[in-house]
């Protein structure tokens, strides 16, 4: 399904498309940039979302290479929180189906602002990783909320990649491995809810392909950079990102 392709909007899918990955690979938010474009083709909003969803995929698999081949991404810690993101995205994609999105947006806009607020407040926080053994409660709650915000991406989206970075900030990694660690997750909710959208037959493949393409390079080079500068920079542009989604979808809420 959703194969004719206007070849003027080319340009517009591969410039749009390197500039969302460059800003998604590190911190997530790439949405902000892809989303109104594929909406400027013409697309549906349903369908642009599931589209998005298919240059999503392909760009967090490429950042998701470059942090592991970087030494960033804590393959060992993480691997067994791959289900709970793919599993709870699916349920979630497919729940939205069922209900009206708009019912966790309230509660998404207080998420954001009280990330970016507590990440401003807390200055040295995420400059070096001081990972500890989690007690069995923590354990818990830290797992409940990686399926929470899997679920979260298949249901809405924006904020995904803040959220699972805020996560692995609370228990201790510093912003360059919460980066990898939580693109490494964000692919995992990605492809599952990729794949209940292509279930669906929402996907639009002439556009969303060349888009992921783009992602390639746009996914390189943002990785790159980001594990050049290191954590101060990832921690200046994961709070431009958090305050930049929480301004545009308080927006869109209210209008």
């Amino acid at each position: 399904m959703f194969f004719h392709f206007d070849p003027s909007l080319l340009v517009i899918l591969i410039v749009f498309g390197f500039l969302a990955a460059f800003i998604d690979s590190v911190v997530g938010g790439g949405g902000l940039i892809a989303l109104p474009a594929l909406l400027f083709t013409g697309l549906t909003p349903a369908a642009a979302v599931a589209t998005n969803k298919l240059a999503g995929t392909i760009g967090s698999l490429t950042s998701t290479i470059m942090f592991y081949r970087s030494g960033k991404l804590d393959l060992k810690s993480v691997y067994k929180l791959f289900p709970l993101t793919f599993i709870g995205s699916m349920i979630g994609a497919w729940t939205v189906h069922l209900m009206n999105p708009e019912l966790l947006k309230p509660l998404m806009l207080v998420m954001l602002a009280a990330v970016a607020i507590y990440t401003i407040f807390k200055k040295d926080w995420g400059s070096i990783s001081s990972v500890k053994k989690l007690s069995f409660q923590h354990m818990a709650l830290f797992i409940f909320a990686i399926f929470t915000i899997g679920f979260y991406d298949g249901f809405l989206g924006p904020g995904t990649g803040s959220f699972l970075m805020f996560a692995f900030l609370m228990i201790g990694f510093d912003f360059l491995k919460a980066a990898g660690n939580a693109k490494f997750l964000n692919f995992g909710s990605n492809i599952a809810a990729l794949i209940m959208f292509m279930y669906l037959g929402q996907v639009h493949y002439a556009y969303g392909i060349p888009m992921g393409i783009a992602q390639i390079a746009g996914s390189i080079v943002g990785s790159r950079f980001a594990i050049k500068r290191g954590s101060g920079y990832v921690r200046a542009l994961f709070i431009t990102v958090t305050f930049l989604l929480l301004a545009k979808n308080t927006y869109d809420y209210f209008h």
